[in-house]
């Protein structure tokens, strides 16, 4: 495919920047994130425009934690501002890493991290139906104890151990849509929707109040990405390719998905909500309204799986 001015929304979840259980610390993912700027760099060189979401899952979850560790010293954070906590540190560190990456290529691109806002409907269901993971993983009687003394919702994470589940209203609109269609036009490289964006409601006076709650990256990527009129939505997670049996011995890994097979194993329960289950839906929305071209991949895998040598393709049809 010609990629030269061709626009991408890549989103890069926040569990794909912590490798494993042993490399969680700060600079850890600080790592992981240069080496995932690197191949998004190869995106850059290649003649893509691009914008870089990410998720925010177990930092924000973190925050959180020693948040309330420390309650007896300090105010808590609240929900949204924690997420907001994460767009200016997840931010930074991809903001930096391709700057660096850039300069080592002789790119002269600029690159920026933009606090983003996302508009959500204040008597959305999900409100009273918590359903988005934060934080670590856990065993489920450390769970249970934390919902007990927390008041916490937990639920097991598609059978890789318990989760405080927090409301995850729908997005409606980007706030700062504008301005980041004003930065794609000289170049910019723009970082945004960190976490989802920060969720905010208007109200009768059409100002923006804040709200506790935590937007699914997926979705407000593809609305993103929708608004923009993006020729590709790239999303990457901790698999080279979707699934359908996942872990199971009937388990198939799929190159190629078109819309009606991908809306038939998503009525068929093959994707988990917390999961697979709302990026493929992200790439249903995306793909049909705009008639452009979904990809799912791990990071490390990128490059390779825009040559179409990995990862799966979503394609209208």
């Amino acid at each position: 495919m010609e990629s030269k001015d061709r626009l991408a929304v890549v989103a890069v979840g926040g569990n794909s920047l912590i490798a494993d259980e042993q490399h969680v610390t700060i600079s850890d993912q600080s790592d992981t994130a240069t080496a995932t700027a690197h191949q998004i760099a190869e995106m850059i060189a290649a003649g893509w425009n691009l914008v870089v979401t990410h998720g925010n899952g177990p930092q924000v979850g973190f925050i959180l934690r020693r948040s309330e560790i420390g309650m007896s010293e300090v105010p808590p954070i609240p929900m949204d501002y924690a997420t907001s906590n994460t767009q200016g540190s997840i931010g930074y560190m991809f903001q930096r890493a391709l700057r660096n990456d850039f300069r080592r290529r002789g790119i002269e691109r600029e690159v920026v991290a933009l606090i983003t806002q996302t508009l959500v409907d204040e008597n959305d269901p999900a409100f009273d139906a918590p359903t988005k993971p934060i934080g670590p993983h856990l065993d489920e009687a450390t769970a249970r104890q934390r919902a007990a003394e927390q008041g916490w919702v937990v639920k097991e994470d598609s059978g890789r151990g318990w989760r405080r589940v927090v409301p995850s209203p729908l997005s409606l609109a980007i706030i700062e849509i504008e301005v980041i269609r004003s930065l794609l036009g000289q170049g910019t490289v723009v970082i945004a929707c960190g976490g989802g964006g920060l969720p905010v409601f208007e109200d009768e006076n059409g100002e923006l109040m804040r709200v506790e709650a935590v937007i699914d990256k997926d979705h407000a990527s593809s609305l993103l990405a929708r608004e923009l009129g993006a020729d590709l939505l790239l999303i990457t997670t901790g698999v080279e390719k979707v699934a359908i049996d996942f872990g199971k011995p009937t388990q198939q890994w799929l190159d190629r998905l078109t819309l009606a097979e991908a809306r038939r194993h998503q009525a068929d329960g093959q994707f988990a909500p917390g999961s697979m289950g709302p990026k493929i839906q992200a790439m249903i929305d995306f793909v049909e309204e705009t008639g452009g071209r979904g990809l799912i991949t791990n990071p490390e895998n990128l490059t390779r799986a825009l040559a179409g040598e990995t990862g799966t393709v979503i394609l209208p049809g």
